[in-house]
């Protein structure tokens, strides 16, 4: 994401508050007590990248860690509490800090209301992002890499199929199915100013591809108007995750939107023709005489061939799933209904026939 073609956030964001250091016993890297309030994180040593390279004396051995774009997520050992905890540290750099407290305003929230979601998200029922969208917030950035098992406990099935004789396939089946949704730093309010480009691009709905003056726009390129897009952004994206978990693939593999936009066509049917009249005359570079302008758009046949190669949903199911009712099916519908006012809300989608049917 270029961050010029990224409108700034306008929402206030909450200040530095750091108190006294607690006077814990130091080791050889144990850093100063903090003294300063209401003002800049302090003078830390950092990596080229920005990364933050020293520990404090509070954690104890660092366990693991993970890389990302804003940061390291470390899984440390909690000398006060006995515990190993997840250590969120955000590269220093002004946009990633910025979004760091936006995340911490977002928890904050959802704490304050005492939905739940301060401590951990039963993503497989969708209560939570439902009270989310109670609460305006929109998460934004909803993929399989945010979502995380509880306990990393599993049990060790034997497999459906033998790899010979004398080896037998096994499954490794998670004890609980609790889930945890992470990641906030993108989540914004409805009402706020809305930056014109969200979601990874392969969760994201026709409506954030890009934008138009229109609230429905679905075809110019990215610009700082920040419209189109609202809680449906989120329900997308659980379609698509729901039907990368059925098969095992991303549902859209792009990176470019003509394709992006063909791809769904492919799996789910043409555009509505209300949403093509909405889109202003940049559109036509992806339209013509309201169809998708496919293959003749196309940048080169291997492009052609991907989007070939995908099914209509309900074939897609079948293949991977086999599921013999048409409830999932009909649901996914919902999920990834083109058109964002009659896409599924998260609470139509609880109520949804797939969720009260025995399975």
């Amino acid at each position: 994401m270029v961050e010029d073609e990224v409108q700034t956030r306008k929402r206030r964001r909450p200040t530095w508050d750091v108190g006294p250091a607690e006077q814990v016993e130091a080791d050889d890297e144990a850093r100063p007590p903090v003294k300063c309030r209401h003002g800049s994180p302090p003078k830390r040593d950092d990596d080229r990248d920005g990364h933050y390279i020293r520990s404090s004396a509070k954690w104890g051995k660092q366990i693991a860690s993970a890389v990302g774009t804003f940061g390291r997520v470390l899984e440390c050992w909690d000398r006060q509490t006995r515990e190993y905890v997840a250590v969120k540290v955000v590269r220093s750099i002004r946009k990633y800090r910025d979004a760091a407290m936006i995340e911490v305003d977002v928890l904050q929230q959802l704490a304050k209301n005492d939905i739940g979601l301060s401590q951990y998200l039963i993503f497989y029922r969708l209560p939570y992002l439902t009270d989310m969208h109670d609460l305006s917030l929109i998460h934004t950035d909803l993929k399989p890499e945010n979502i995380l098992l509880v306990s990393s406990d599993y049990v060790k099935l034997p497999g459906y199929k033998r790899i010979s004789p004398e080896e037998t396939h096994f499954r490794c089946l998670p004890k609980s199915s609790a889930i945890k949704l992470i990641d906030f730093g993108s989540t914004a309010y409805d009402k706020q100013n809305h930056s014109s480009i969200v979601s990874t691009r392969h969760y994201r709905a026709p409506e954030c591809l890009s934008h138009s003056s229109s609230k429905i726009g679905v075809a110019l390129p990215p610009v700082k108007l920040g419209l189109g897009w609202s809680f449906p952004c989120d329900i997308w994206s659980i379609g698509c995750i729901l039907v990368e978990l059925c098969s095992g693939e991303m549902l859209f593999q792009t990176h470019e939107n003509l394709e992006h936009l063909a791809m769904m066509e492919r799996v789910l049917g043409p555009f509505p023709d209300h949403m093509i009249r909405r889109a202003n005359r940049g559109a036509e570079k992806y339209f013509r005489r309201l169809r998708l302008n496919w293959p003749e758009g196309a940048v080169s046949r291997e492009s052609i061939k991907a989007v070939k190669k995908l099914d209509r949903l309900k074939n897609m199911l079948s293949q991977y799933a086999g599921y013999p009712r048409s409830s999932p099916v009909d649901l996914l519908h919902g999920l990834l209904e083109f058109d964002p006012s009659k896409r599924l809300t998260a609470r139509q989608a609880l109520d949804h026939q797939f969720f009260r049917t025995p399975t």
